[in-house]
């Protein structure tokens, strides 16, 4: 753990922890900040817009107090499908027994004749032999048939049944609209409140995203879009999965449903192919769903919660995700501590540091060429200690992300926006640096600005990046070696 706190943090896997009773108030937020948090999480499935406003505004307040980045992501609910309420909370459940589900039934009245369910499309869905899985794949129940709305179920597994219970259909192909009407009013909100980043839950087809994408610009909003993927129909193919990953401004790979639909054993391989792909995209990749579940109510995480965290390290994500162990858990600050530990050990690994990542690829645009030009020299050239982009979007930095190195890359930015998003990249650190037309002038400030966030000494040199035309997205055409004095 570390001893003292610090802004100046060294772990470039970013870590996201998501914001609820726990780690709502200012003074766990300041905490969440000095210990290595750069993003947060508001999770519309649960609270009111109120209590996310309240949050939201903590997280800018102290994060302005700390004169920090940060991004803060809007997590849409999506059409999660439930149960309805059971008589009594639950009852016992034995193989082989039959059970009745029905959207007819009162959603109050639950019980071993038969429970509710909400999907106008989960009868037409489902088909003999089909399963059915039920909080998070505990309860197992194979279709028998089906008649109208009620389908009658055999039991595979499971010994009791809760109530309100998420509910998937094994393999995936539920025909339910990704965007219900509480995320049209929660995109409208998180444009509003100008959150940096809006996760959309449950997208089958990259026309799913293309939709959020409207539904955002008709509101104003200039937030990136993440599809967490979590269908088995996104992850049919590899062509499948770009497919999602190009429509998308980043995406989240969501364990929990995913293992759900496509089974446990898939879901390891999958992440390592969707970080990577995600990676020779050009796009943010976070790892999200029990990465430290067990220090909800534990101040220590298990061996194999540090190792599902250094793994994803190594996949070389950009972020771990955090959810119910900052939202509702006991230790949140201990948590992030033990993320921030667990990343920055793992990082020392040369692994983590050697990229050969689109060494034989052709780029495609100028900037994209500079980005990736003074990556191969940063790792090449020993003297250069940190790599320093000027950036108007952010995409400079975004690509630079994506090539493994153990120095620091700083993203200037006149814009706060862009300094929010870039709070999510891989390994990259954040300055506010004023517009100014004068070049040499910038140029001064850049590297005045850099040696306040990182440490640099007389002799070092450092590498930096910037376009002709200040104050216009897409125009790096310079990279410049620069020798500190």
């Amino acid at each position: 753990m570390k001893e003292n706190f610090t802004v100046k943090n060294q772990n470039r896997t970013k870590i996201v922890a998501t914001v609820g009773p726990a780690s709502s108030s200012p003074e766990v937020i300041n905490k969440l900040i000095l210990n290595g948090c750069t993003v947060f999480r508001i999770n519309f499935s649960h609270g009111d817009q109120d209590s996310h406003a309240e949050s939201i505004k903590n997280i800018r307040a102290t994060a302005k107090s700390l004169q920090q980045s940060v991004a803060i992501l809007g997590d849409l609910q999506g059409p999660k499908i439930r149960i309805g309420d059971i008589v009594d909370g639950s009852f016992p459940l034995q193989a082989g027994q039959r059970l009745l589900l029905d959207s007819t039934i009162d959603d109050s009245a639950g019980s071993l004749e038969g429970i509710s369910y909400k999907c106008d499309t989960l009868a037409a869905s489902c088909s003999e032999g089909r399963i059915l899985m039920l909080d998070d794949g505990r309860v197992q129940l194979r279709v028998i048939s089906v008649d109208g709305t009620a389908i009658m179920t055999e039991v595979v597994a499971g010994s009791v049944l809760s109530s309100r219970k998420g509910l998937n259909l094994q393999g995936g192909g539920l025909a339910e609209d990704a965007l219900t009407a509480k995320d049209r009013e929660d995109i409208v909100f998180a444009v509003a409140h100008k959150l940096d980043y809006i996760c959309v839950s449950f997208p089958a087809t990259p026309a799913d995203m293309h939709h959020a994408r409207e539904l955002l610009e008709a509101a104003g909003g200039r937030a990136k879009l993440i599809s967490k993927i979590e269908r088995a129909e996104v992850v049919e193919s590899e062509a499948t999965i770009d497919a999602m990953i190009n429509a998308s401004d980043g995406v989240m790979v969501a364990r929990g449903d995913l293992a759900v639909e496509v089974g446990f054993a898939a879901v390891t391989p999958l992440q390592k192919q969707i970080v990577q792909r995600s990676r020779t995209l050009n796009k943010p990749v976070i790892v999200a769903t029990q990465m430290m579940e067990s220090m909800i109510d534990s101040p220590v995480p298990t061996r194999a919660e540090v190792s599902d965290v250094a793994n994803a390290v190594f996949d070389y994500a950009d972020a771990v995700m955090l959810s119910g162990e900052t939202a509702v858990g006991e230790f949140p600050v201990e948590v992030i501590k033990t993320v921030y530990d667990v990343a920055v050990e793992t990082e020392q690994n040369e692994v983590t540091q050697v990229s050969k990542h689109r060494v034989e690829c052709d780029f495609e645009y100028v900037d994209e060429s500079i980005a990736m030009a003074s990556m191969y020299l940063a790792n090449h050239f020993k003297s250069i200690k940190a790599i320093v982009c000027l950036t108007e979007s952010g995409s400079t930095a975004l690509w630079m992300s994506r090539i493994k190195t153990h120095l620091p890359m700083i993203a200037m930015s006149h814009r706060q926006e862009t300094l929010n998003r870039v709070a999510l990249y891989k390994g990259v650190l954040s300055s506010y640096l004023p517009l100014e037309q004068e070049r040499n002038s910038m140029l001064s400030e850049a590297l005045a600005a850099a040696k306040k966030v990182v440490e640099l000494n007389s002799g070092d040199y450092i590498a930096l990046t910037f376009g002709d035309v200040v104050g216009v997205d897409g125009h790096t055409n310079t990279l410049k070696i620069i020798r500190v004095d």
